[in-house]
């Protein structure tokens, strides 16, 4: 190993550490190993992966803190693969020269307004594990190009940028695994304009990812941000499990926000899958999207919609649960200009009060084509359990639609079902119902089999 101490770093917190950083990397051994201590340097440390060959940077403990001064990341590794992950596509400087490059135990914390963490710019199998990174603006930056990155049981916390930023990438192979990324005022993972395949963010805590800590004006994020907007970009083979992602609510936030500007490659390939979601404007805010199975989460404790779909197709939501926590918030789904999407065996509950101050029913469908929604639990909606309108080809199909509400002077039960507007082919069989149906004669229902529920105290 070559300790940084050799190459004349202090590590006292005062002295400038930069040339240190550069005398190591040009004539160590390739694993820079740091004791406790804060190590300040003033202008990124660059590793040129192609002419220093493999190398790493490993703290003693974590109790070592490099201390960025300067605009910029503290360490920017640069590597020269333009390849696939594909072995055959490697060329032998990338395998012999810049494999693995490994950031591990140590700190990096900013003190100046632009600096970043990490870098990441045309590498191969980097891992970036143990890290704390705060009070820089972006967290860990991925730019241009990086094959196989590993980001795994590191603290990003309280950033004023993003926590992990996929900027401007062609990216594949990419681990996100138990992190704690919280606080960052631009989000917790935030992808734009970039091509991104195979992405897995997998037993993470994502939380507070907004402006409130920084007491800044609010700008729109979410704890998991994809913009597919930017020509050419698409983000596709995506797996969203297991996590915690709460916030707390912010104007125009989310806690997962996936937009598209419908192009021939939406976001899709997707699956949401077994994570407690839960306070902010909107949980889950799918734009464009296609072909993603949303299953087994807690969605909970929205100010505007758990769940709000807009111009999606082939959405899958089975599995789910949907509540509100206390009477600041609401619960409820919203589908708009949507098609061929399938509701199976959720449950949305508005257990709260007499009704949710925003009129909205539990489960909205505007200008849906084929949606399918078949053994789901509506319970307490006020206005309605579900709600439809201007829809062709919607089947309400072997549901519960009922609130336990005893009518109450000044108060209104709730509702089972509304359908209004001009339809086409829809259907409403064989549910269990309690409360009123309105059903417009325009909106072309065929309404039979239902069973009437008696109230039960």
């Amino acid at each position: 190993m070559s300790y940084i101490t050799d190459f004349g770093a202090a590590g006292d917190g005062v002295a400038d550490d930069t040339v240190a950083f550069e005398h190591a990397i040009a004539d160590g051994d390739g694993c820079i190993r740091l004791f406790q201590g804060v190590y300040r340097i003033t202008r990124t440390i660059e590793v040129p992966l192609d002419r220093q060959g493999p190398l790493s940077f490993i703290g003693d403990g974590r109790t070592c803190e490099i201390l960025m001064t300067g605009p910029g990341p503290a360490l920017r590794f640069v590597g020269t693969h333009g390849g696939t992950a594909d072995p055959a596509d490697q060329q032998e400087i990338v395998r012999r020269m810049e494999r693995g490059p490994l950031i591990s135990q140590i700190a990096i914390t900013g003190e100046h307004p632009e600096a970043d963490g990490i870098e990441l710019v045309g590498t191969m199998q980097a891992n970036i594990s143990q890290v704390l990174l705060h009070r820089l603006r972006h967290g860990i930056r991925l730019f241009q190009r990086n094959r196989n990155v590993l980001i795994e049981n590191c603290q990003i916390y309280f950033n004023t940028g993003v926590g992990v930023f996929l900027d401007q990438v062609n990216l594949h192979q990419i681990n996100i695994i138990g992190n704690h990324i919280s606080y960052n005022r631009l989000g917790g993972i935030r992808i734009e304009a970039s091509e991104v395949r195979n992405l897995q963010i997998t037993g993470n805590d994502i939380e507070y990812n907004n402006h409130k800590a920084h007491n800044t004006e609010p700008l729109p994020t979410a704890e998991i941000y994809i913009d597919t907007t930017a020509p050419g970009s698409s983000v596709n083979e995506v797996a969203i499990c297991s996590n915690t992602i709460q916030a707390t609510a912010s104007l125009g936030g989310a806690n997962i926000r996936i937009v598209d500007a419908g192009d021939d490659r939406p976001p899709g390939q997707w699956t949401i899958t077994g994570n407690v979601i839960g306070s902010q404007e909107n949980n889950v805010h799918l734009t464009g999207c296609y072909g993603l199975v949303v299953s087994g989460n807690s969605i909970y404790s929205a100010t505007n919609r758990n769940v709000l779909l807009e111009n999606c197709r082939q959405i899958v939501l089975t599995g789910n649960h949907s509540h509100r926590h206390d009477e600041g918030f609401f619960t409820g789904w919203r589908i708009v200009d949507s098609s061929d999407c399938t509701l199976t065996g959720n449950i949305i509950h508005d257990e709260i009060g007499g009704g949710q101050s925003t009129g909205a029913s539990l489960l909205e469908i505007v200008r849906g084509k084929r949606i399918n929604v078949t053994g789901c639990q509506f319970l307490d909606g006020v206005p309605f359990g579900v709600d439809v309108e201007d829809s062709k080809g919607v089947s309400i199909v072997l549901n519960t639609i009922a609130t336990s509400r005893a009518p109450t002077e000044g108060v209104a039960p709730g509702g089972a079902l509304r359908f209004r507007g001009e339809g086409q082919g829809n259907q409403f069989r064989g549910n269990a119902i309690r409360g009123n149906n309105d059903i417009a004669g325009e909106s072309g229902v065929l309404d039979e089999s239902n069973v009437a529920l008696e109230f039960d105290e």
